[in-house]
């Protein structure tokens, strides 16, 4: 019995681990080497590397029990791709979600990355930005020099943050997630008055991005998730009891 999921968090891969260990044969998807890197390799799981459109979703799909969406909460792009490409394959779909962080008194919030850069428009003073590579272009009209970007360490990172206008003194290539006490010395560091961050949970270190803001004075603005429905690893689990063998 074959399962496929479309992964790239840390509970996409303890998920694929899970049921591999459980009896099933499953195919984890990952975007880029880098999310390959990290999924690394375990007894029962073949993992599939590379960008897909629907159609190309839908072969691998083809042939499996189920489809398993663990991508990351703000992926909404790719969670409708998955979402169709199950439909065209005729394999039942479930979304793996992280649950939603209560946000701390005095947050700001925004709904897109858009939205956050014009909160910070009137405002002075240096922002750390954690909310990826991707979302850096967004953030540019605030003024390269008052960014501090922490992503990823890697060559499309860093072409993203000079792209952005950011000077390479400000880029913090780093891979996380970070304890409070390591966000509370980068934010003391560079005099960070505003922190930006996605919603990431437990996962994506997001607890610990709030208690160094409320430390250090910063103001923390939150993207917020895009709305969406799914289910937890438990819930997940609990259903593929009926698949597995």
């Amino acid at each position: 019995m074959r399962i496929v999921i479309f992964s790239g968090t840390t509970e996409g891969r303890c998920l694929s681990h899970t049921l591999a260990q459980r009896g099933a044969q499953v195919t984890v998807c990952v975007a880029t080497e880098y999310g390959a890197e990290e999924q690394g390799t375990a007894p029962g799981v073949t993992v599939h590397t590379g960008r897909m459109e629907p159609p190309a979703m839908a072969r691998v799909l083809t042939g499996a029990a189920l489809c398993i969406d663990a991508t990351h909460p703000y992926a909404a792009a790719a969670t409708a791709n998955i979402r169709r490409a199950a439909r065209m394959a005729g394999v039942p779909y479930k979304r793996l979600l992280r649950p939603a962080s209560p946000l701390p008194p005095g947050s700001l919030t925004a709904p897109d990355a858009q939205g956050a850069a014009a909160l910070l428009q009137e405002t002075t003073g240096p922002i750390l930005l954690t909310t990826g590579a991707k979302e850096l272009s967004a953030f540019a009209c605030l003024g390269g020099e008052r960014l501090f970007p922490r992503v990823l360490p890697v060559a499309e990172s860093l072409r993203a943050c000079e792209a952005a206008g950011i000077p390479h003194r400000n880029i913090i290539a780093m891979q996380g997630p970070f304890g409070t006490e390591l966000n509370v010395a980068l934010l003391r560091q560079f005099s960070i008055r505003y922190l930006v961050t996605k919603d990431g949970g437990p996962q994506g270190g997001f607890a610990e991005k709030a208690a160094a803001a409320q430390k250090t004075g910063a103001v923390l603005v939150v993207i917020r998730r895009p709305a969406d429905a799914g289910e937890s690893e438990e819930e997940i689990l609990n259903f593929c009891k009926g698949l597995i063998p």
